[in-house]
């Protein structure tokens, strides 16, 4: 483990369930990886993440997915595009799942 943080630390996240309503290749990436775009609900609207997601999933599957991301860190670039949230998964090297909800629930619900 990394850093302690204390319950103040983490009641700083803003992480929210989003739907992926659109996925590109992303061939500018120096490790493979996709652009997504996120429907976070009415009040966070739509955001765009990158995601090197590439070895385990496949844009078809990603499409409709719940996911869970952080919405209030900064904009990132990323080449010429503009990471917006960060996208969450457990890693194991290259290999990353997506942390997502098991049943479909409201875009933009907050993870307590």
């Amino acid at each position: 483990m990394k850093n302690n943080l204390n319950l103040q630390d983490f009641e700083k996240l803003e992480m929210r369930v989003g739907t992926i309503i659109e996925v590109k290749d992303f061939p500018e990436a120096r490790k493979p990886a996709f652009q997504l775009t996120i429907d976070f609900g009415s009040e966070i609207g739509i955001k765009k993440s990158s995601a090197q997601i590439t070895k385990r999933y496949s844009k078809e599957d990603l499409i409709g997915k719940q996911i869970i991301a952080v919405v209030n860190f900064p904009k990132k670039q990323i080449g010429k595009f503009m990471s917006e949230c960060l996208v969450l998964g457990s890693v194991n090297e290259d290999d990353i799942v997506l942390l997502t909800s098991d049943l479909n629930v409201e875009n933009g619900l907050r993870i307590a």
